[in-house]
């Protein structure tokens, strides 16, 4: 007797959305678009698979994400192709190798998985799945204001602005962080026996993320140390006033982090986070920041950028949180055939309805089964209606409808009648 092989299962740290979960993505991606279609961003659509050297020269090589969490691998022409670990090197990749960065401002989102090779947690998976935004060609903090008034306006529309908190930072121009850097690394240097291993490591490598540190016994040596924005100049200094108040003006709450920072060098100027208490140590559901040094290092002429990037799982967890928030069942109509002429006259009737009432999602039961079955499967589709069709109802091209959620009498109806009043409802429901 031959050997049952064992199942094959999902590669840890990329999970499966089910079909019960679906519906709450779909949500959160419709109210997603929606809020992006309101502020005039349009979709670019970026290749999962991007050279390796884009992110060697955009993240840089001495960096965790390149050098431990990458999926890079050869392809059988011998180059180094890597699953994109982030979206903004893909997306600036994509605006120059296509000119569109020549004198022109652009407004653009993207969505879709990414990949690292990391430790899975909850709310941190090796495939996840990220929202992001980008717009080019825009100097002024103004468009930095218009992305926290979008990410502040979904949070709104999805419920969960009372689970969040703004926080905003300003890293300055290059000239003024390099010299931020010197006072910083001498500011530690006096103190090495207070910083831990990894500040260590990165005072020689990478000083301004020590300021990022989550380590509470470090918390009084950040505290006390020097802060950027005392350093800032004129010009930036003007930036991060602007930003700050058309926030005030608009009433959009935010806590000024002097600790928050970018751990790469094109990231400039504005900085800012959406972060929430609720979720353990993956507070962060939404990251931004400007990055007008990217776009020359990655062989463009200067210009001017910013963008963010949303964590869909991390959304999810704080929407799941919310007891009103239930996605419309994926089924409007379910239809129960008993008997062989219903099963042909169904099938019939079914594209006639589809055909003369565009968007209603109407599923029709296959496989036969009892009334009785049949019943229950439409009861747990969701479903607002069942028609119900016998072999006596298609001899007569008739039809009776069945409401399932809102107590009403069950009517028969001829053909013409029930387009008639499913018409109506399928309208009434799509623009109430």
């Amino acid at each position: 007797m031959a050997k049952q092989q064992e199942a094959i299962q999902a590669i840890r740290g990329m999970h499966d959305i089910l079909p019960d979960q679906s519906p709450y993505w779909q949500w959160l991606e419709n109210h997603a678009r929606q809020v992006l279609a309101a502020y005039g961003y349009q979709e670019i659509r970026l290749p999962v698979v991007e050279k390796t050297e884009l992110f060697k020269r955009s993240i840089g090589e001495v960096t965790d994400i390149v050098e431990k969490e990458m999926y890079t691998f050869e392809d059988r022409n011998g180059d180094s192709l890597t699953l994109r670990p982030e979206g903004t090197a893909g997306c600036l990749r994509a605006c120059l190798e296509h000119g569109l960065l020549h004198n022109q401002s652009h407004r653009l989102w993207y969505y879709g998985p990414m990949f690292r090779h990391e430790r899975p947690q909850k709310g941190r998976y090796r495939q996840f799945y990220q929202l992001g935004v980008e717009t080019y060609g825009m100097p002024g903090p103004d468009v930095d204001a218009e992305m926290i008034l979008l990410t502040d306006r979904l949070w709104k529309k999805i419920g969960i602005r009372g689970k969040v908190q703004l926080q905003i930072n300003s890293l300055g121009d290059s000239a003024e962080r390099a010299a931020y850097r010197s006072i910083l690394v001498d500011y530690f240097r006096r103190h090495p026996d207070k910083l831990d291993a990894d500040s260590l490591r990165r005072l020689e490598t990478n000083p301004l993320r020590i300021l990022d540190s989550k380590n509470p016994d470090m918390a009084e040596l950040l505290q006390q140390g020097p802060v950027l924005l005392d350093h800032l100049g004129a010009e930036s200094l003007a930036h991060f006033n602007g930003l700050t108040a058309t926030l005030d003006e608009l009433g959009v709450e935010y806590r000024l982090n002097t600790r928050l920072v970018r751990g790469l060098d094109y990231y400039g100027k504005t900085v800012f986070e959406w972060v929430t208490d609720e979720l353990g140590s993956q507070g962060t559901i939404c990251a931004g920041g400007r990055y007008d040094g990217l776009i020359e290092q990655l062989g463009g002429k200067a210009n001017h950028a910013i963008g963010f990037a949303m964590g869909m799982e991390r959304i999810l967890a704080l929407v799941e949180q919310l007891d009103n928030v239930r996605p419309e069942p994926a089924v409007d109509v379910y239809m129960i055939r008993v008997g062989a002429a219903a099963e042909k006259a169904g099938m019939l009737l079914a594209e006639r309805i589809r055909d003369q009432i565009a968007g209603l999602r109407l599923q029709v039961n296959c496989g036969g089964g009892s009334f009785k079955s049949q019943f229950r499967k439409a009861d747990k589709s969701g479903a607002a209606y069942a028609i119900i069709l016998g072999d006596a109802e298609a001899e007569r091209h008739e039809a009776a409808l069945k409401s399932l959620r809102v107590e009403q009498e069950q009517s028969t109806l001829n053909h013409a009648e029930l387009l008639r009043t499913l018409g109506d409802w399928h309208h009434n429901k799509t623009f109430n």
